[in-house]
């Protein structure tokens, strides 16, 4: 249990998700987000607005699995698992937005979670943190997640 770093990218996508961060099935550990980085520099960048948005999740979805990175090498694997250019949306939680964000395309934005306000994910199984873009699905960005497992 530690500190994890997750690079979530899509490229030009029929689905409104970037990615999601999600506790493994079996073995469903507690997850706090502590940072976020949203850009698309990748991408050819426009002059358009683009809201980011962080919603609470009940299942995966469907989408190529992304490898979560433990900041501290010696600290054990992590147990959450990572999907990114997703082909069917995670299940959302309704009205569970705990974030949303803003942005020209042209922009990149640093969200750091309050020491007193955290954003907690559960330790229930497939449940987690989806980052989506409602308003622009075709859109390729990128999101760079830190997070604390506990």
């Amino acid at each position: 249990m530690g500190n994890i770093a997750v690079k979530l990218q899509r490229t030009a996508s029929a689905t409104l998700s970037v990615g999601n961060v999600t506790a493994d099935a079996t073995r469903p550990r507690r997850m706090q987000l502590l940072e976020a980085i949203l850009s698309q520099a990748e991408a050819t960048p426009a002059d358009g607005n683009t809201r980011f948005e962080f919603q609470r999740c009940t299942t995966a979805g469907t989408g190529t699995g992304v490898t979560p990175q433990m900041l501290d090498p010696g600290d054990p694997a992590t147990e959450q698992d990572a999907l990114e250019n997703h082909t069917i949306d995670p299940t959302l939680t309704a009205g569970a937005i705990l974030l949303a964000i803003g942005l020209n395309q042209r922009a990149t934005f640093r969200f750091v979670a309050q020491p007193d306000v955290p954003i907690i994910i559960p330790a229930t199984a497939s449940n987690g943190l989806a980052v989506r873009t409602p308003v622009a699905a075709l859109v390729a960005t990128t999101v760079e997640l830190h997070l604390k497992e506990f």
